[in-house]
């Protein structure tokens, strides 16, 4: 069995449409069913409104399925839980808390037997994976959006779940910067051999960072509709990949899907779920 298996999950609320009679449903999506291996990033891409929250909200156990779930590692999960960790774009910090103190709680709940000493050493660990040594002891108001994030991550990775759940995480921030910090975390996820999950708008970032692509149809009723294994060796460097022939042709299938939806897909596609 896979680490993570998505089984044909659909996800239903009720009608709001005006003119909507009692038991009319909403289909955000149906029926997507795939799988994540141990170690592997794997991003989802697709315009709004295709569910690609909805089902990381899902996986996280902040929302629950209309039908199907989610198993990790053998086990289904339905609720919250320290064995996966959330990135949202929003960061998501306790804004009366140093940057320390964010990461350090994390630390403390997820590693009970950690004494103080550990702790700190754990939690200083990580925040100089994400270069943010100096930045310690700051509060998030006194932090750039960046370095927020940054903080973000350092919290995830610290806590060592078994699963990292990325919620378009680079979002609030400005281009230069997200360059920057999206090598940061292709290096955090290399050293810690996490299992990531990446809900993104963005191609190149997706392509960048990730082993396959899923790409969702458009919703409402959207589906999985092809996932695109990234086969370009690692390390990848951003500044080289746009040279590379098998970037280009990859990007331009996605934008072609993206644009065109279904149709925009060549009849020689190769469609990769994982059943």
């Amino acid at each position: 069995m896979s680490y993570l298996q998505i089984d044909h999950v659909t996800k239903i609320y009720p009608s709001l449409e005006p003119g909507a009679k009692k038991g009319d449903e909403f289909v955000v999506f149906e029926n997507v069913n795939f799988s994540i291996e141990k170690g592997e990033f794997v991003s989802m891409i697709g315009h709004s409104g295709c569910g690609k929250s909805t089902l990381l909200n899902i996986m996280a156990g902040f929302d629950e399925a209309s039908k199907g779930g989610i198993i990790l590692d053998g086990k289904e999960t339905t609720k919250p839980g320290l064995d996966r960790m959330v990135v949202f774009q929003s960061f998501a910090l306790m804004p009366w808390k140093t940057a320390f103190e964010n990461v350090a709680i994390a630390v403390s709940q997820s590693h009970p037997q950690f004494s103080k000493k550990e702790v700190k050493e754990w939690t200083m660990k990580y925040l100089q994976m994400m270069n943010l040594e100096s930045a310690a002891n700051r509060r998030p108001s006194m932090l750039s959006g960046g370095m927020r994030q940054r903080v973000g991550l350092a919290r995830a990775f610290a806590a060592e779940p078994k699963m990292l759940l990325l919620d378009e995480p680079f979002a609030q921030i400005d281009a230069l910067t997200r360059g920057s910090i999206q090598e940061e975390l292709l290096r955090m996820w290399e050293a810690t051999n996490s299992t990531v999950f990446m809900v993104t708008h963005d191609v190149d970032e997706a392509i960048l960072l990730s082993n396959r692509i899923a790409m969702m149809s458009n919703g409402p009723n959207a589906e999985l509709a092809e996932i695109v294994e990234i086969d370009i060796p690692r390390p990848r460097v951003r500044s080289e990949l746009i040279d590379d022939p098998r970037y280009v042709e990859i990007r331009n299938h996605i934008l072609k899907f993206l644009v065109g939806g279904k149709d925009g897909i060549t009849e020689k596609k190769v469609k990769k779920q994982l059943t």
